[in-house]
């Protein structure tokens, strides 16, 4: 008898989490924040000066020139808002992950979620070029890891948006039927 409580609760148990894993949009949401995570991990972008001497990095928490002969930094500028977006935005694509049930919530919430990504890449974009012109205008400098993690993001926040959006179509079609 205890054994056949437990197989059923067990059962409940697994259901349950199967409705929420086997979405597709879960996946992706859970992408979003991983992504964001990244950006506050790796360098977003990076160049090195004319003589080969000094290098400008530029992560989620500050912009780091260092010395290239003697591997240390020479000046560092804090600038703590990306890291911020960031992890508001992975804040945000946790929450929306939460709110399976109300699929209009969390494809408000996903547009937020969106714009707060798309304000963080701007940023970065413009601090890249504004040490670009100040550190060596003749190269671009390189994209690293952080940068790209924030398009990636934001490709699996559109499908997750687009899959949310058709699972709404069709409830709303089998509401009609009914």
């Amino acid at each position: 008898m205890l054994f056949l409580a437990n197989k059923q609760i067990s059962s409940l148990l697994c259901q349950k989490n199967q409705i929420m894993i086997q979405r597709v949009q879960t996946i992706f949401l859970f992408l979003v924040a991983v992504f964001m995570l990244l950006v506050t991990i790796f360098p977003i972008w990076e160049q090195v000066n004319d003589a080969l001497t000094e290098q400008l990095k530029l992560t989620a928490w500050s912009m780091d020139l260092i010395s290239l002969e003697t591997d240390q930094t020479i000046s560092s500028r804090q600038n703590i808002y990306i890291g911020l977006l960031a992890l508001i935005g992975a804040g945000i694509a946790f929450y929306s992950l939460s709110q399976f049930k109300n699929r209009g919530k969390q494809m408000m919430l996903n547009m937020v979620n969106s714009l707060v990504m798309i304000s963080g890449l701007g940023i970065s974009i413009y601090l890249t070029f504004q040490a670009n012109e100040d550190f060596n205008s003749v190269d671009q400098g390189q994209f690293l890891v952080g940068f790209y993690a924030y398009f990636a993001g934001m490709i699996c926040n559109i499908l997750a948006n687009r899959f949310i959006r058709k699972d709404e179509l069709l409830v709303r079609s089998v509401d009609r039927i009914r």
